[in-house]
């Protein structure tokens, strides 16, 4: 349970957040799985009252996980069932989810764990039970940590030797579990270690024919073909051959992003490819250096809002004035800053696109002060000459919650009720006349230029963006998607969440040759990013949402190892992506993920081999120390006794002494001082049994003690335990 927490976690924390969030969860297991046991031995014994406690608790755990699904809910675009199966690290953290997650697993986990233990003792099945964390790693390509790997394996070990069921004949000898546990400790030690550091095989790739194929020439044409993406057109052949794992950009962000580089509006069924237009290489605005505005905090809707701020009458028309006094629930702004790393691995060139993040509202800094135009597409391009091999970019952005808010969502539905083609210019009638492009508020004239942009270009989007090559096909199929959808924001996530529902299959070796758009939609259903966010544009715009296609990376490995200060992720030629941008009336443009998995390609260097080989040279020493101290306990545990028993009361030294003894020959302490005494001497001749009298004299008797009594019982105890040493070496026992 804590490996499965691990995995559902806020994946834009630390590994430290995570780890002290999964063990907390686990901690949990061990408490109600405790309990849950204690439960299931009652309904072992009574079988019909049994049925019903289970159901009683199968009610109750589903109440609770039904109470924290509706809870993370709120507020939250997806249902449960989708959040568990979409890959996390596309997802915002919901802790409510998490729970509900957690008590549907514990209930399940402890219930066939206990069946497929003391009820029918099954080793395959608990395999299976003991592979299902590997499983939910596995559907989204992650690998677990080796922390979790090892402890599972001992973990499995250990209840597999715990709840050995033995065969009763003369043969086998029963024991209690309190005897064994050192035995077991032990191998499951051993075990740990021995998995872990034995050599385990290698498979040398051979890479004679690939690097025939592919020379460093062509890496490096490929690298900047990424890099300088203000190119014609675009195919999906570059996201299938990701030969190699250069890094592209560190960047010291708060978390994952998705970064645009180039947009794309015009796409030929024929060829399968885009190509630009004029929506995607016209300036919307020209800087001579940074800082320049890219968009807006809320998009369109500040500028909705301020318009009704402004004018009354404007307010009252669209119905806007309820939202005056509280305003909308405004996203968290966020920093990033982007070092382009061409330079520090030996390439010369530069590029002309600056990596615009998600939801960016303004590039902030830049280290080289250019000629710089804000594009149509929300990117960022160098007007005369590239930005140099290992230039830093800074941006402000605001954080992709805005739609997470009900107050937000209804606002948008507010202004989907009017002709939006008559919004859009009365909006900009009040926002020209009330605040004007040359406003000495840099929030308002950041606003301005904003909304000036799309007021502008808003026919284009309707002339360009709605483009689906007329199939009907498609349109059926948009139609179909997304029937009984109220708003548009509503149609884009059912279209989005249609790939994951549907047997679509992620696949970089797949040929697409002669196929196109249509072709996955319908018949192949197997592809790559550029697949996905194709045919999702294409639904959009059938769906009659403008849309346009968008290339760029998926930012979300984590490294420590950067090369510039506190950069603590990096983007890879791997993390190449292609994902749909949709325009939603009311907000503006907003990028969606349709892909299935887009983290396919292994991004460590480090095998997993390696991290359990350095993971069991640290167990080997602690279980080597672990060992040393199970092997020194009695010696130290005598030792500190006799120290105890010096600073004790006489009666209270006697009565210790009894207790000890038999604890170390193991004697059931029912029975009495005497027959202790009797069954000391017959094990190893040893005499206790003056300490014997003296016991029952304190005990029973109410007598005083005196020091010298006190001394000969623990002369007696230590002959005891030196003739018990002795009799366990003659033996050959050397474990107690």
């Amino acid at each position: 349970m804590a490996a499965l927490m691990f995995h559902y976690s806020d994946q834009t924390e630390t590994d430290l957040h995570a780890y002290m969030f999964a063990f907390g969860w686990g901690a949990a297991t061990l408490v109600i799985g405790w309990l849950l046991f204690r439960a299931f031995d009652y309904m072992q014994k009574h079988h019909f009252i049994g049925s019903f406690a289970y159901l009683a608790i199968g009610l109750l755990f589903g109440y609770a996980f039904r109470w924290a699904v509706d809870r993370g809910s709120v507020n939250y675009p997806i249902t449960w069932g989708l959040w568990f199966l979409t890959p996390q690290d596309s997802l915002n953290f919901n802790k409510w989810y998490a729970a509900g997650f957690f008590v549907l697993f514990v209930l399940f986990m402890c219930s066939v764990i206990y069946y497929f233990t003391k009820v029918r003792y099954r080793i395959f099945m608990n395999f299976l039970i003991f592979i299902i964390p590997f499983a939910i790693y596995g559907k989204e390509y992650e690998k677990m940590p080796t922390i979790f790997i090892i402890l599972l394996a001992v973990g499995y070990i250990l209840l597999m030797v715990y709840y050995r069921q033995l065969m009763d004949d003369e043969n086998t000898v029963f024991v209690e579990r309190r005897k064994s546990w050192k035995t077991i400790a032990v191998y499951a030690a051993a075990f740990a270690v021995i998995s872990a550091i034995v050599p385990k095989p290698t498979v040398e790739a051979d890479r004679t024919i690939l690097e025939n194929l592919i020379s460093a020439e062509d890496i490096t044409e490929r690298l900047n073909a990424m890099l300088n993406v203000f190119r014609d057109t675009s195919t999906g052949e570059q996201f299938r051959n990701r030969a190699s794992n250069r890094w592209v950009y560190e960047a010291v962000a708060k978390e994952p992003l998705r970064i645009k580089t180039a947009t794309r509006s015009t796409y030929n069924f024929d060829k399968d490819e885009w190509a630009i237009q004029e929506l995607d290489d016209h300036y919307d605005g020209t800087s001579k250096g940074t800082p320049f505005d890219i968009g807006s905090r809320m998009g369109l809707a500040d500028a909705f809002l301020e318009a009704a701020r402004l004018d009354s009458d404007y307010a009252g028309k669209y119905g806007l004035s309820q939202y005056l006094d509280e305003g909308l629930a405004e996203p968290k702004i966020n920093h990033v800053v982007f070092y382009l790393l061409n330079g520090y691995i030996g390439l010369p060139q530069g590029t002309d696109m600056a990596p615009v993040p998600q939801c960016a509202i303004a590039m902030t800094d830049c280290s080289v002060q250019k000629k710089t135009a804000r594009l149509i597409g929300g990117t960022v391009y160098s007007v005369n000459s590239q930005f140099p091999s290992n230039s830093r970019f800074e941006f402000d952005y605001s954080a992709n919650t805005f739609f997470s808010s009900p107050k937000n969502r209804e606002f948008i539905e507010q202004l989907d009720r009017y002709d939006y083609k008559k919004l859009l210019e009365d909006t900009y009638e009040v926002l020209e006349r009330e605040i004007g492009p040359d406003s000495s508020d840099p929030e308002k004239a950041r606003l301005f230029s904003f909304f000036d942009v799309d007021y502008r270009y808003y026919d284009k989007y309707l002339e360009y963006l709605l483009d689906y090559g007329d199939r009907k096909r498609i349109k059926d199929l948009a139609d179909k998607i997304t029937e009984g959808c109220d708003t548009e924001y509503d149609k884009a996530l059912a279209l989005e969440a249609y790939f994951y529902n549907n047997d679509y299959t992620y696949d970089l070796t797949y040929d697409t040759t002669g196929k196109n758009a249509e072709d996955f939609m319908f018949v192949t259903k197997t592809g790559v990013c550029y697949e996905y966010a194709t045919s999702m544009v294409l639904l959009a715009r059938a769906a009659g949402i403008p849309a346009r296609y968008c290339e760029g990376y998926n930012m979300s490995e984590r490294t420590d190892d950067g090369n510039m200060p506190r950069t603590n992720y990096v983007i890879t030629l791997q993390d190449a992506h292609g994902f749909p941008e949709l325009y939603l009336r009311g907000y503006g443009w907003l990028s969606f993920e349709p892909t299935v998995s887009d983290n396919i390609i292994t991004k460590k260097n480090t095998t997993s081999t390696d991290l359990l080989s350095r993971a069991g040279v640290i167990m080997l020493i602690g279980s080597l120390m672990a060992l040393l101290f199970a092997m020194a306990y009695p010696w130290l545990s005598h030792k500190f006794f006799i120290l105890r028993s010096r600073k004790r009361r006489p009666a209270d030294t006697v009565k210790a002494i009894i207790h000890r003894i038999c604890k170390v020959y193991d004697i059931d302490e029912a029975n009495t001082s005497k027959e202790v005494s009797a069954y000391v001497h017959e094990s190893t001749g040893a005499d206790i049994s003056y300490t014997a009298k003296l016991f029952d004299r304190s005990e029973y008797g109410g007598e005083n003690i005196d020091i010298q009594d006190k001394e000969r019982a623990l002369n007696e105890y230590i002959t005891a335990y030196d003739a018990f040493r002795e009799s366990r070496k003659r033996r050959r026992i050397t474990n107690r």
